[in-house]
């Protein structure tokens, strides 16, 4: 029998050009719900010139919040060229059925199952609706397309920007400054909520909580959504900060910041992540890396990071073959060795004494 060591590595991949793919393939394990661009490894990219961060985020179609949440270190209005700026790699899918459109307002970002490409995922970064005007919750579909929109500002909006000095006209026609792009994906909501592009002037606000309520797009990637989407579409609407998933056996948990006017304790944060791992593992709460727990609910980053392993089925472990020697790059991590806080027993006793609590988080219809 092979003995399996858990090996700790990374590959570094160095990321050019002007484009970051944002079409994952779903993993060969149908329980599995990790994806990544890169696999085993960490995406770099290196600055072509004198930049900002929120330039990064713009050559690579990503959020400004992501970008930054994964380079704490960095001034984000002062990248010199040659400087190394990491890039998101792997994404853990929501918790939603795997078909239509998922939109999670905690990431800033849209999960895509393109009915003509069974067995991939698109991800695409977006903008959601400011504090005091959030982004509705629960689901919905699309319920007609428009390229080329006019903008009607509703009188609620017109108020406000009169107030501010910049009055808006009663209809903005198509153009480079129309707040909707070239393209728009009208919800079945009321109250006019729609999937569009941008203008000119609020590109690099894509990734930030900035709309009255719109999810707002990069215009390459709602041109993209809008060819791939038909009428009828399913679209759910999620509010999922914290996410747990497995991949290859290795179990992963990703955990994003609160939303601007909204406060989660640790505490709570720690009693939504015991009960998502648990609700993964059958139910029952594995002896996970609670060390590695406590840093990803403190970092708050975005970054799924591994927690567990548990053993493949018996008849992936059966291998009469001798296992190869450990080269130099491949060394045994430290064993996995629980660390609570006392905040966290008392979290996991609470939830093994009752394992019926739910576990969804923060999804909820309308």
């Amino acid at each position: 029998m092979k003995i399996r060591i858990f090996l700790a590595y990374s590959l570094l991949s160095i990321v050019g050009g002007s484009a970051y793919a944002t079409t994952y393939p779903l993993p060969a394990n149908s329980g599995d719900t990790v994806v990544m661009q890169y696999p085993d490894g960490v995406a770099l990219t290196q600055a072509e010139q004198d930049e900002t961060l929120l330039d990064v985020a713009r050559r690579f179609l990503l959020g400004q919040t992501e970008v930054v949440r994964i380079n704490p270190d960095m001034d984000r209005w002062r990248i010199k060229k040659g400087e190394i700026v990491r890039l998101p790699n792997k994404r853990i899918l929501p918790d939603t059925p795997h078909k239509g459109i998922t939109l999670n307002i905690s990431e800033y970002r849209m999960y895509v199952y393109p009915p003509d490409q069974p067995g991939t995922v698109m991800s695409f970064a977006h903008g959601i609706g400011r504090q005091d005007w959030k982004t509705p919750l629960g689901q919905t579909k699309v319920a007609r397309k428009i390229k080329d929109p006019s903008w009607h500002p509703p009188e609620s909006i017109r108020r406000e920007h009169a107030a501010m000095g910049d009055p808006l006209p009663v209809v903005v026609p198509p153009g480079p400054h129309n707040p909707l792009g070239a393209y728009a994906l009208y919800l079945a909501l009321p109250g006019e909520y729609r999937i569009h592009g941008t203008d000119i002037d609020k590109i690099y606000g894509i990734g930030m909580q900035i709309t009255h309520g719109c999810v707002r797009m990069y215009p390459e990637d709602i041109e993209k959504l809008y060819n791939v989407t038909p009428v009828g579409t399913p679209v759910y609407i999620v509010k999922q900060p914290i996410k747990v998933g497995w991949l290859d056996n290795m179990l992963y948990i990703e955990a994003h910041p609160d939303l601007e006017g909204e406060e989660m304790s640790q505490d709570e944060r720690y009693a939504v992540a015991l009960n998502l791992i648990q609700k993964a593992n059958n139910n029952e709460l594995p002896e996970f890396d609670q060390k590695v727990l406590n840093e990803v609910l403190a970092k708050l980053d975005g970054e799924p990071i591994a927690i567990y392993e548990r053993l493949p089925p018996i008849e992936e472990t059966l291998d009469l073959q001798p296992a190869e020697p450990l080269s130099v790059q491949q060394t045994p991590a430290k064993p996995m060795v629980p660390q609570a806080s006392a905040s966290m027993e008392q979290a996991a006793n609470q939830n093994q004494r009752n394992r019926q609590g739910s576990a969804g988080g923060y999804y909820r219809g309308f």
